[in-house]
Parts: structure tokens; sequence; C-alpha cells
């Protein structure tokens, strides 16, 4: 099998040689001009990569591509290195394409495309092969863990080329401090990359999905992700609720006892002032819940809920109070005397204005009708009030004036 491939490639050798002196000898002048035109590529490890080579004045000049390893891979249309996941694409006086399907790392390298004119001209096409990370795994938790235990989680992924980026988020939101190491595989052309965030946990974080992502540009924006759900174990916290606001005696009562806590407290004990329930009868615990029947005054004192689990125990008071139906009808209702002392209040105010907007009235009609002339408050009647009024005439005809 090597003999044969080393004859091929001398075969296609002598051809070019050939070639290339037919070329010279017929077209020399007009070959000068041309030059081969090639792109560096890139292509995720697994993808098809194509090379192509260009040529924009040919005259019938052959193309030829070769690997790395200076291996022809192609010589215009007739292919020389026995490797099935190299194909023709095109091949014309103008162009020579080649597509390499299934690209590994050691494909990685430059390739050279070159006419073969006098002298031989060639271009440089330098083909990049990412490296696609492994999926992340997430090591370091777990299960339960404490409230206020601190965690430390790591995320690692290998393969990568070039290294990976890793990020952290909890709840959707990125956690920024966290450590972050990258160390070369064996093969010397990967990455393996891990990055550990550490936090101390509370009863909040329970049920919080922590999310490791890991970003490469292999990935085509789709990023790859572990998730780890944590669970935090915590004490019970404890909250009496009355079922109504204003405890009235000879009416019922439920008093529950809301508890919160991992593992779920089961069940909770009930006492009243320190030692047990005293009338079991009236009253009656249901799960959570007690029910005391027909309130009455001796009902009255400190009512504790307290609550245990495997972690610890809690607990919460509430001081009953049952109120009088009759004195908490008084309190709630209206106050008729305020109102009937509010009403006297605006009644006299108003029958005050009243006479006094009369008196004011009743004066200015009287100024009004005996000021006909200044000095006419000294008169003795009306009729000398106006014989003696400013501005009068001795000689004038008398006027009268009078009121009923």
């Amino acid at each position: 099998m090597i003999w044969k491939r080393s004859a091929v490639l001398r075969f296609y050798s002598v051809c070019g040689l050939l070639l290339q002196a037919a070329a010279s000898k017929n077209k020399m002048k007009g070959s000068q001009g041309q030059f081969p035109l090639t792109q560096n590529v890139t292509v995720v490890e697994g993808g098809t990569a194509i090379l192509t080579c260009r040529v924009d004045q040919n005259d019938n000049t052959s193309l030829q591509w070769s690997n790395p390893a200076q291996q022809t891979l192609y010589f215009d249309d007739k292919k020389a290195l026995r490797d099935n996941r190299i194909e023709l694409v095109r091949a014309s006086w103008h162009e020579l394409s080649i597509s390499v399907s299934d690209v590994s790392l050691s494909d990685e390298g430059q390739y050279t495309c070159s006419l073969f004119t006098m002298p031989v001209k060639t271009s440089k096409a330098y083909l990049t092969v990412l490296g696609v990370p492994e999926k992340p795994q997430i090591s370091g938790f777990s299960s339960p863990v404490m409230e206020g235990d601190l965690m430390q989680l790591t995320c690692k992924t290998s393969g990568s080329k070039p290294a990976a980026d890793i990020r952290w988020f909890k709840n959707d939101k990125e956690i920024k401090d966290v450590k972050y190491l990258k160390e070369e595989d064996a093969n010397r052309k990967t990455f393996t990359v891990s990055s550990t965030l550490d936090f101390r946990v509370d009863r909040s974080d329970d049920g919080v999905a922590v999310i490791c992502r890991v970003d490469h540009e292999s990935l085509n924006a789709t990023p790859q992700v572990a998730m780890q759900v944590l669970e935090i174990h915590y004490t019970p916290s404890v909250k009496i609720i009355p079922s109504t606001p204003f405890p009235q005696e000879g009416q019922p009562l439920i008093l529950t006892c809301e508890s919160k806590g991992k593992p779920l407290p089961e069940p909770v004990l009930w006492t009243k002032d320190g030692g047990e329930l005293p009338d079991p009868d009236r009253m009656v615990v249901s799960g959570r819940e007690l029910n005391i029947l027909f309130l009455n005054k001796t009902d009255n004192g400190t009512y504790r809920c307290e609550a245990t689990n495997t972690i610890g125990q809690s607990s919460a008071e509430y001081v009953l109070i049952v109120h009088d139906p009759n004195a908490l009808a008084g309190q709630t209702g209206p106050d008729h005397a305020l109102i009937g002392g509010i009403v006297a209040v605006v009644v006299f105010v108003t029958l005050c204005s009243i006479f006094l907007l009369g008196r004011y009235l009743a004066r200015h009609k009287g100024t009004y009708l005996t000021n006909e002339a200044k000095g006419a408050e000294d008169a003795p009647d009306a009729d000398t009030a106006i014989i003696n009024a400013e501005g009068s005439q001795v000689n004038a005809e008398e006027k009268k004036e009078y009121f009923i």
C-alpha cells in the first residue's frame, strides 16, 4: 500500500513538472501575473472544512493542494492521497476546492495551494480545529446540607481548544467571586478547565438551582450546562394565627400553628401557661390547629405552640384575652353622646351667628336713617335735626320726615 501511494505521488509530481514545462514554453509571458488566492479556515472538531484556491486569470496552468506534511491531496481534479475524508468540491482552470470531513485535531495546520507557473507560486491557508468541551460535571455536593454550613462546588470540563470559559449562576443570577483553573490535556492540544464556588448556605437556598455554564466558540452560542438543586435542612420557624382578632365570650376560636422547617415538623405541641391544656373537652387539637369551643374568661392566658424536627426546635406564643360581647359592641359601635354634643355645639354657634348678624343689620339701618347730616345726633327731635343739618338754608322750605 505504501509503495502504491509513493508511486501515485511520483506520478503526479512528474505530471506536474511536465505540465509546468509545457506552460513555461507556450505561455511564459502570460503566466507571470498569475497568483493563487486562499483563505484561512476554522472548523469544529468532527465538522467539515472546505479549502478553496482561486486564480483570477489562468492560462490552463494546474493547481494543487498539499497538507501540512506536504503530501499532495489533489492535483487538478486528480485525487493523490487515499483518504476517504477528502473529496473534490470543484476543479477548473480558475478554482480548486476540496473538502475534509470528520475533521480531527491532527488535521490542524498549514495547507498549501500551488500554481504551476514558472516559477511555481504558492498560497498558504491555515486550518484551525476547535476542540469541543465535554459536558460539564458538578462535584462536591452532598445531600442534605445543614443551614449555616460552608458549601464548595467544583465544575469541570475537558477537551476544549482553546480553553473554555466557566460561569456560575444561582437562580439565574451570576456569581462572580469564583476560582478558575486551566490545565493542558495529555495530547497537549486541548485543555481541562475547572471552577470552584464557595458559599455559606441558609434556608433561602433550599430548592435553589445552582448552574455551571460552559461557554466556547465551538458551541455556536449554545452553552453546555450542569445543574445542581440544593437541599438545605433547617430548624422550624413558628407563627400562631388566630381565626379572629377580637375573641368574644361564648364564641369559638381557632389558633393555627404555622410551622415551616426541613424536615417538616410534625406534629406540633400545644400548651397553656406552661402546662397542659386545662379543658380537653372544649380545647381540641387537630393537626396544627387548636379549637377552643365557647370561649369564657377562664380561657385567658398564654398559649404556646412548639414545633420540632431533627435539626432543632422552635416555638411561638399567643396571649388570649376574651372580650365581653356587650363591652366590645359598645367600644366598636357609634358614640351617640359624642355625636349629640357635636350637634348641640353646631346649633349654638348657628344661633349666635344669626343673633349677631341681626344686631349688626339693625344698627346699620338706624344710622343710615338718622344721620342725614353731621351733628344730627345732638338734635332733640327729627325736625330740629333737619333744620340744623349741615348745609341747610335758613330760608329753605321746611321739610319733615316721619318714621313709623
